[in-house]
């Protein structure tokens, strides 16, 4: 019985591992746009309350300016820009016009209570639909950086083996303390990285976050791949 369940406990593992991960990149996502809309509201708040929704839309047409400029190559069939032009149109018409806030800011109407929420809320609720369009280009450039993971992660694994090799015939000492604690930050330090770049309240390159983030990623897996065991 032991034998027979057990190609189907492997399964069962493989699918729960693969859901968990992808459960978890969607709860990120959901929490760095939750996390960028917060501190938003916070710097209309405090900061930049003069600005209101302009902060935002500012940071959107930056944002978007680096993304035609700096990321003309893709992978994908499409280009980014085309990519992000089209997903942008579509959430504007979707959260912009097919939910009446585009008639309802043209329009705030008469009485004094609409006023009042229009006059005191309008920079909250616009800049909600900035913050998510800042969002999504992100989103995009994460999508098109990707690749930069991809190749650290390769150069960091075969670094890593060829000194694991040098150790195994030579006279290197095991440390399984380096190893699992190498490990367990490869994919936590990939999604702060993520969470960081998407949540962040002003416009900065990507470059900025996504280059160092990936050559550690690859340093954490090389460092991985270097301590693995000797002998298996």
């Amino acid at each position: 019985m032991s034998e027979q369940s057990s190609p189907s406990s492997r399964k069962k593992g493989i699918f729960s591992r693969i859901f968990s991960r992808i459960s978890m990149i969607i709860a990120t996502l959901v929490l760095s746009l939750l996390l960028s809309i917060l501190l938003e509201w916070i710097g209309i708040a405090f900061w930049w309350s003069e600005q209101g929704h302009l902060h935002s839309q500012n940071m959107m047409l930056t944002e978007m300016q680096w993304l035609s400029n700096d990321f003309t190559q893709s992978i994908f069939t499409r280009s980014s820009t085309d990519l992000a032009t089209n997903i942008i149109a579509n959430m504007h018409y979707w959260i912009f016009v097919k939910t009446g806030i585009q008639d309802w800011l043209a329009n705030p109407g008469s009485t004094s209570v609409e006023r009042w929420i229009y006059h005191y809320g309008r920079a909250y609720i616009e800049s909600i639909i900035y913050v998510s369009i800042v969002f999504v280009i992100r989103l995009i450039i994460i999508a098109f950086t990707s690749p930069l993971f991809l190749f650290a992660g390769v150069a960091g694994v075969t670094e890593g083996l060829m000194m694991r090799d040098i150790r195994k015939f030579g006279a290197g000492r095991e440390s399984a303390f380096i190893y699992h604690h190498a490990r367990r930050y490869v994919m936590p330090l990939m999604i702060t990285s993520w969470v960081v770049y998407l949540s962040l309240p002003f416009s900065i390159h990507p470059n900025t976050i996504l280059v160092p983030s990936a050559l550690l990623f690859g340093l954490m897996i090389c460092i991985t791949s270097a301590t693995f065991k000797k002998f298996l």
